[in-house]
C-alpha cells in the first residue's frame, strides 16, 4: 500500500465581522499566487479585509513550516474561499420608543496552501513547459511611421 504525502495545509478563520462580498474582493486577487507575492499584495491593498486575510495566510504558512517543514518560497495558495457566516442582530434605540434593527454580517475564510516542492504533478508539468524567450522563429519588426509614408505625411 502506497502512502500519499501530505502536500496541503489550511488555515480557517470563522466569524470574522465583515461582509463576505468585501472579503471576496480581496481573496480573488490572491488566489493562485505564491506566498511571498501574496504578502506584498495584502500589505499594499487599501481594504479593511486585508488584515484578517493577511493573518490567515501567515498562519497557514506557519502550519506548513511546522507540519511539513516546508520552505516559504515553495508555498502556493491553491484554494481560497469565503463563505457567509451568521448575522449578528442588534436593536438600536430610536426616538419615541422605537427601535431600529442592526444586522452585522460575518464570514468564514479558508486558505489552503500547497507545497510545490512536495507535489510531483506540479514539478512534472512545469518541467515540460518550454521557455517563452527561446523561440527562434520570431523576429522583431520595426515600423517607423514618419519615414514609411504613414498617417503623418498627409497635408
Amino acid at each position: 500500500m502506497l502512502k500519499k504525502k501530505k502536500t496541503e495545509v489550511y488555515a480557517l478563520g470563522q466569524h470574522i465581522s465583515m461582509s463576505a462580498d468585501k472579503a471576496r474582493r480581496v481573496i480573488d486577487q490572491i488566489r493562485g499566487r505564491s506566498y511571498e507575492e501574496t504578502l506584498i499584495i495584502l500589505e499594499l491593498m487599501p481594504y479593511r479585509a486585508c488584515y484578517p486575510i493577511f493573518k490567515l495566510v501567515y498562519s497557514a504558512a506557519a502550519n506548513a513550516s511546522y507540519n511539513m517543514s516546508s520552505n516559504d518560497a515553495n508555498l502556493l495558495i491553491s484554494k481560497a474561499e469565503v463563505n457567509e457566516g451568521t448575522t449578528i442582530k442588534k436593536f438600536k434605540p430610536r426616538a419615541r420608543g422605537r427601535s431600529y434593527p442592526i444586522k452585522r454580517p460575518t464570514c468564514h475564510i479558508t486558505i489552503v496552501m500547497k507545497d510545490i516542492s512536495l507535489d510531483d504533478e506540479y514539478v512534472k508539468i512545469n518541467s515540460l513547459k518550454k521557455p517563452r524567450w527561446k523561440n527562434k522563429h520570431t523576429a522583431m519588426v520595426y515600423h517607423d511611421m514618419y519615414s514609411s509614408g504613414g498617417v503623418w505625411d498627409k497635408k
